[in-house]
């Protein structure tokens, strides 16, 4: 089963998205993360958005691909003098199969604009050994 998500988050703000069950049984895998700017060829933008494994303190442009609590991470950027609407989308993810809430976060570091994301998420039914490394991978990311 897949399942989807989208949503527009403005500059500097972080959403969650709740996947976590009683059980925790329940896991999933990034299939698909996409982003587009809200007001594409009519401004100056670079929008960062990235999935995370845990809620973050502050949302920055920094990808670092060795952290390990980074899922996914997306990079658009256009601009309006020349009607430029965006180099092409970059997006890279892991496929970590996780049974606990993400989060994603947005900046826009050429201004402040909104952005828009897309995600899909593969669900997958975890036996009792995956559902215990992925809930203490989640412990241990925590901690």
């Amino acid at each position: 089963m897949i399942k989807t998500f989208s949503g527009l988050m403005s500059d500097g703000a972080q959403e969650t998205i709740h996947l976590r069950t009683l059980t925790g049984t329940t896991g999933y895998k990034i299939i698909k993360f996409q982003i587009m700017p809200e007001k594409p060829g009519t401004t100056d933008y670079e929008h960062i958005m990235k999935v995370f494994k845990t809620a973050q303190t502050t949302v920055t442009e920094n990808i670092n691909f060795s952290d390990s609590l980074l899922l996914a991470a997306g990079y658009t950027e256009g601009g309006a003098a020349t009607n430029f609407i965006g180099n092409p989308m970059t997006v890279i993810f892991d496929q970590d199969i996780i049974n606990q809430d993400i989060h994603i976060t947005h900046i826009d570091t050429k201004g402040a604009l909104a952005c828009n994301y897309y995600l899909e998420l593969e669900q997958v039914k975890l036996d009792s050994n995956e559902t215990a490394v992925a809930t203490l991978k989640n412990i241990k990311n925590r901690g």
